[in-house]
């Protein structure tokens, strides 16, 4: 199985577990919507990377009615659920099917999002991601990546992976559950957030910052120059 094939397995039940795989499910998408400062009434260009069943994009959507959005995918399955979750809004993004790393983004954008998803990706394709990104975005634009991280030295790292553990079943998950999200983990290629920050920087990037961070999960990003 692919990563293709495992999320469009996954996609069924996908939103149902959110709460419980992300301990912090609450603080982490509050802030990947809140620290975007652009006017809520915008008419803004917004693309989501790996946009799954849009449960990011589909919370900036309701909190900036006027935006137009992009969402890119891999698996169909994910972005049927999404334009469902938009309709529902009255919404109507445009769907992209494709590895964002491959797939020509071809128009330029006032936001870029992204959330749990460019962790899938080896070191050398996330430089070029986040350099791809910087050219696509507006003078003032921002990126917003909500995603997780590797601990830094490796005994962080394992409390990293044991605080997780103890959390979700903690908050009730099943075995099977369990089983399930750690076979998906194996195609994480996580990157510590020191290192991801400075590869931000060195594509052009300012005022990169971390908004938010619990353990592995981290937003952060950054604009580019007017």
């Amino acid at each position: 199985m692919n990563i293709q094939e495992a999320f469009n397995n996954a996609a069924a039940d996908y939103d149902n577990l959110r709460r419980i795989l992300i301990p912090c499910f609450d603080e982490f998408y509050k802030t990947a919507v809140e620290i975007i400062p652009i006017n809520r009434q915008a008419s803004l260009k917004v693309l989501d990377l790996g946009a799954g069943t849009g449960l990011y994009s589909g919370m900036v959507q309701s909190v900036f009615p006027n935006a137009e959005f992009t969402l890119l995918d891999l698996a169909f399955e994910m972005l049927e659920k999404a334009q469902l979750r938009f309709s529902k809004m009255g919404k109507f993004p445009r769907l992209l099917i494709g590895n964002y790393v491959e797939v020509d983004l071809g128009d330029s954008y006032d936001l870029v999002i992204s959330a749990l998803s460019i962790h899938h990706l080896p070191d050398y394709n996330k430089k070029l991601l986040y350099q791809k990104i910087y050219n696509i975005l507006n003078p003032g634009g921002m990126f917003v990546n909500a995603d997780q991280v590797l601990g830094k030295t490796t005994d962080l790292e394992k409390l990293y992976r044991q605080h997780w553990l103890n959390s979700v079943l903690a908050l009730g998950v099943s075995q099977e559950d369990l089983k399930t999200a750690q076979k998906r983990m194996e195609y994480d290629c996580m990157t510590p957030l020191d290192v991801q920050i400075s590869w931000l920087e060195a594509a052009g990037f300012q005022n990169v910052d971390c908004w938010y961070k619990n353990f592995s999960f981290a937003v952060f990003g950054g604009y580019r120059p007017t």
